[in-house]
């Protein structure tokens, strides 16, 4: 008769038992509510629930990625660009990521990409091209701010890829080609200037050492003179400068 009764109870203790022990990863954590009010947060590990009384919303703490989808978006001087991301975060406060939102990974990812278009709306073509980190901390900055109620830490964000109309491709190549003419340009017009100032002191010199310019002249004659059938015509008619003119050109004979 007493093993009829304790049978029953043992069954009963061991399927209240089966209820009452859960246990939770060391990434995760338990959200629990007791008669619909908030109790507390359980985990890693084992711990005890009352059955029936208690509910519990079990919570993942590692890293979430989110893939942003391409969005249309205006840029500040007006060019149309479709943009895609890829958002990091995590929860660090189970209990708000419950209680705060009702479902925060669609929240989130639904920011995402509002904070993403009203960022980029504020800012140029050019420095959407050029600016992507800066760009990648405010959108960071931004989310960290709005989801910080609900619990959540953004880590990261990656602008992943800018598409440009085709008419804009050709446009920017247009501009990278007329900005590698006008570099061309510009180191040309400073060697010529730069060679302008060694003639010019060149001609101060010269103009103060009157003999230093027939000594480069005779110096112009002797190469001159290397050269096969070639006739040297001089104006000068000092006998030295003559025959230093005569010698080279039979040295070279």
């Amino acid at each position: 008769m007493a093993s009829e009764i304790i049978f029953p109870v043992l069954v009963i203790i061991i399927a209240i038992l089966s209820q009452s022990i859960k246990m939770v990863k060391e990434y995760e954590r338990v959200v629990i509510f007791r008669l619909g009010r908030l109790s507390g947060v359980k985990g890693p590990g084992l711990f005890l629930i009352i059955p029936v009384i208690d509910s519990v919303v079990k919570i993942d703490l590692r890293v979430v990625t989110i893939d942003v989808p391409k969005q249309a978006v205006i840029t500040r001087d007006n060019v149309t660009v479709e943009v895609d991301a890829v958002v990091y975060y995590k929860v660090v406060e189970p209990a708000a990521a419950v209680t705060e939102v009702e479902n925060y990974r669609f929240a989130t990812s639904m920011l995402s990409q509002t904070t993403l278009r009203d960022v980029l709306g504020q800012i140029e073509l050019d420095d959407v091209l050029s600016e992507r980190e800066t760009i990648n901390k405010d959108i960071q900055e931004l989310l960290d701010v709005s989801t910080d109620p609900w619990g959540i830490k953004v880590t990261g964000v990656t602008l992943r890829d800018v598409s440009l109309p085709e008419t804009m491709l050709r446009a920017i190549a247009k501009q990278a080609e007329a900005e590698r003419e006008k570099r061309a340009r510009i180191i040309l017009a400073e060697g010529e200037f730069k060679a302008a100032e060694k003639m010019t002191d060149a001609a101060k010199l010269y103009e103060q050492v009157p003999v230093a310019i027939k000594l480069r002249e005779l110096q112009t004659y002797a190469e001159i003179a290397r050269e096969k059938n070639m006739i040297i015509i001089s104006s000068s008619t000092e006998i030295g400068e003559i025959a230093a003119v005569s010698q080279a050109i039979a040295n070279k004979e």
